[in-house]
């Protein structure tokens, strides 16, 4: 007879296969469902949600969990088997908080909202969208009451995303980098800015794709596992570490957009591609948090693929797929361009200066939002009001203001901080990855990533969801947390790039 683990693995296995099947319905929403299957999309997807949440806080999980747990006591802390029994529970004892008719409704209702963003933001009408935000705010609001908290109903949210993080937290954080951010921007801004027309001028769709596919086949990205389409907002999606899909969007006269947007995506592909397979179809095959994640994306996107040493070596490459386009373009004015720092109304085309900018902004609405402090009628203007205060400019429009994003249209409130904590963290385990492996720097100069690709995947990427996330990164950097190494980073970099 099988073990009380094994038989434990065997039940998650049936539930993991379960949400990949609705992660696959998901990708398919955004890429290729034709307009018209929306409504009977969100019944699939609610469907699921409601079949995937049964079981797993099901009186079988909790009879298998407690079987197993006198089982892996004595195994080392670090052992799969006791990672997984521990993770589950805590897992189990926060899903069963939630009814299994509000799982549904709310999978239901979001897939209808992302249907409804999707045409409010191509038409600018963000008055058709309203509606089917506040529901998804009020969804929010009861998940936050279904899970409780101690200090703040956003915790609850965050606890989503990264568990153990707080609104406290984020708020010291950002405390911290706002206004050392703010006063970088403003030395930059005094300073001659570098030329960028190139990056406007026509660069064919599929030369694009082919440029940046290669590039992250060239990061380390199994294009045999993988692949890249088009979508309204860039994400990647895993149905197992041997299916992991990206997706971009093409500006045929801006080049930087889809670049590196395939860039980002490609760094969350390459944390689930190499998660251990020891942990597939568990609960812990997949990344950490979203903080860890989206350390990951920013790592590839900016600290490697806005370097000039990366640059250097690809220019020559990017020339050749457009010869007419940058016949008159230098790798160094390349370079400088896509490091250009200016504000602008987009968050995924936002510089590395003003990007948190962004991130404040949203968490404070989410914040204001969950509270009760603002309504979803205000959202535009104080979305404005935020944006002309942060970064100094003013939407001229919804598409490009408030309906920009796609995180709220699926109730994912909570999401935003960790982009900019993502960002923290990436400079942070790039300076600990240089320092233990010192070999790491030279090999990127000559174009060579396995070895940073390797020292990731032994610290960070096999480990999946083993460990909370504090924890992983305690083990990844030998220590907490922290803003120094990304403000040492930014000023190091912009203070080169721009005379400082």
């Amino acid at each position: 007879m099988a073990s009380a683990v094994e038989q434990l693995k065997e039940h998650l296995a049936e539930i993991a296969d379960l949400r990949r099947a609705s992660a696959v319905l998901g990708w398919d929403q955004q890429t290729y469902m034709p307009p018209g299957g929306g409504k009977h999309r969100a019944q699939q997807l609610a469907t699921l949600s409601r079949i995937v949440h049964e079981r797993f806080t099901s009186e079988t999980t909790l009879r298998l969990l407690d079987a197993a747990e006198p089982e892996v006591a004595a195994l080392p802390e670090t052992d799969d088997d006791r990672c997984l029994v521990r993770i589950v529970r805590m897992d189990y004892e926060r899903a069963r908080r939630l009814p299994n008719d509000f799982v549904a409704n709310r999978a239901r209702d979001a897939a209808i909202s992302n249907q409804v963003w999707r045409e409010a933001r191509r038409a600018n009408d963000f008055a058709s969208f309203r509606p089917h935000l506040a529901k998804m705010v009020d969804y929010a609001r009861q998940t936050a009451e279904y899970y409780g908290y101690q200090e703040h109903p956003y915790d609850a949210l965050l606890d989503d995303y990264d568990r153990g993080l707080t609104t406290a937290e984020v708020r010291r954080i950002f405390d911290v980098l706002r206004p050392a951010q703010v006063e970088l921007l403003r030395a930059i801004r005094e300073r001659p800015e570098p030329r960028t027309d190139f990056l406007y001028r026509d660069y064919p769709e599929a030369a694009q794709a082919e440029f940046s596919l290669a590039v992250a086949a060239d990061f380390g990205y199994d294009l045999s596992r993988g692949r890249l389409d088009v979508s309204p907002h860039p994400f990647a999606t895993s149905f197992g570490r041997d299916d992991v899909r990206i997706t971009t969007r093409y500006d045929r006269h801006f080049l930087p957009q889809a670049v590196f947007a395939v860039f980002h995506e490609t760094g969350h592909a390459l944390y689930e591609q190499n998660v251990s397979p020891t942990l597939d179809r568990t609960p812990l095959a997949r990344g950490c948090s979203n903080v860890v994640h989206e350390s990951q994306s920013r790592l590839w996107e900016n600290v490697i693929g806005r370097s000039e040493s990366f640059w250097r070596i690809y220019f020559p490459r990017l020339r050749e797929r457009f010869p007419a386009a940058l016949a008159d373009v230098s790798a160094e004015e390349f370079y400088r361009a896509v490091n250009r720092v200016q504000p602008s109304l987009i968050r995924v085309e936002a510089d590395e200066v003003t990007y948190n900018l962004h991130i404040m902004l949203r968490f404070e609405l989410e914040v204001a939002l969950i509270e009760g402090a603002l309504d979803v009628a205000e959202l535009p203007e104080a979305w404005a009001a935020r944006m002309k205060e942060y970064v100094g400019i003013v939407p001229p429009d919804d598409r490009d203001g408030v309906l920009q994003d796609t995180h709220w249209s699926s109730g994912s409130i909570g999401y935003f901080p960790t982009y900019a904590l993502g960002n923290v963290l990436a400079a942070q385990v790039y300076a600990t990855a240089l320092e233990q492996r010192p070999e790491i720097g030279p090999a990127l100069a000559e174009g060579e990533f396995a070895p940073l690709l390797d020292w990731l995947r032994e610290r960070i990427y096999h480990h999946g969801r083993k460990f909370l996330p504090q924890e992983l990164v305690r083990q990844a950097t030998g220590r907490a947390l922290e803003p120094g190494p990304y403000l040492a980073y930014l000023r190091r970099k912009f203070g080169a790039l721009y005379g400082l």
